[in-house]
């Protein structure tokens, strides 16, 4: 029989008296200067992350689904305040945290595959606040949070022909004012882009 220190692959016990460095009453350890009482996965020499910002769990359905890349992204919206009042409201975000605009994209195949964009797929404002440009400015204010990011372009999919309450993602008139340009020309479905 073959001695267990020079055959690791026997077993727990035969790995122990094999690795030298393994801490004691440990059988296998994924980390050999690990001690016994460590968690399997902790690794002494990687930094240590802050705790991510979360949602929880009795949330409402659309800020849970928003609050999925927290973490990761950052926060997906934005309130303009104006003397204690909230006045505009936008949402944005990667392209990958909305399907429905990564389905719309696909209607449009002259779209640059790469980089992707951020999307601004929201943007609104209270009736007694209206035409005092605020909207403009939570998107430019949002273009640079975006191009900070690392971002290099952003995207909007705005509808036509529909009344302004009816709409939560502006017109392409809009856009064009918040210094976004058609990237393609649709009757009913324009995408408007800005690169940043």
């Amino acid at each position: 029989a073959a001695d267990a220190a020079a055959d690791p692959f026997r077993g727990p016990d035969a790995f122990a008296a094999a690795n030298p460095f393994g801490a004691a009453g440990r059988s296998t350890a994924a980390n050999p200067f690990a001690k016994a009482d460590d968690a399997a996965g902790d690794n002494p020499f990687a930094p240590r992350r802050a705790a991510r910002p979360t949602v929880g769990a009795d949330a409402p359905p659309k800020l849970a689904l928003l609050g999925r890349g927290l973490g990761i992204f950052g926060s997906y919206a934005k309130v303009l305040v104006v003397d204690d009042h909230p006045v505009a409201w936008t949402q944005f975000g990667p392209l990958s945290a909305y399907p429905r605009a990564m389905r719309l994209r696909e209607l449009y195949p002259q779209l640059p595959d790469a980089p992707l964009p951020a999307v601004i797929t929201c943007i609104a404002t209270t009736r007694d606040a209206r035409r005092q440009g605020h909207a403009a400015h939570l998107v430019r204010v949002v273009c640079d949070d975006l191009a900070a990011r690392g971002f290099a372009a952003v995207e909007s999919y705005p509808a036509r022909g529909v009344a302004e309450d009816a709409t939560s993602a502006a017109t392409p008139e809009f856009w064009v004012t918040a210094g976004f340009a058609m990237a393609v020309e649709d009757g009913r479905f324009p995408v408007m882009r800005r690169e940043l």
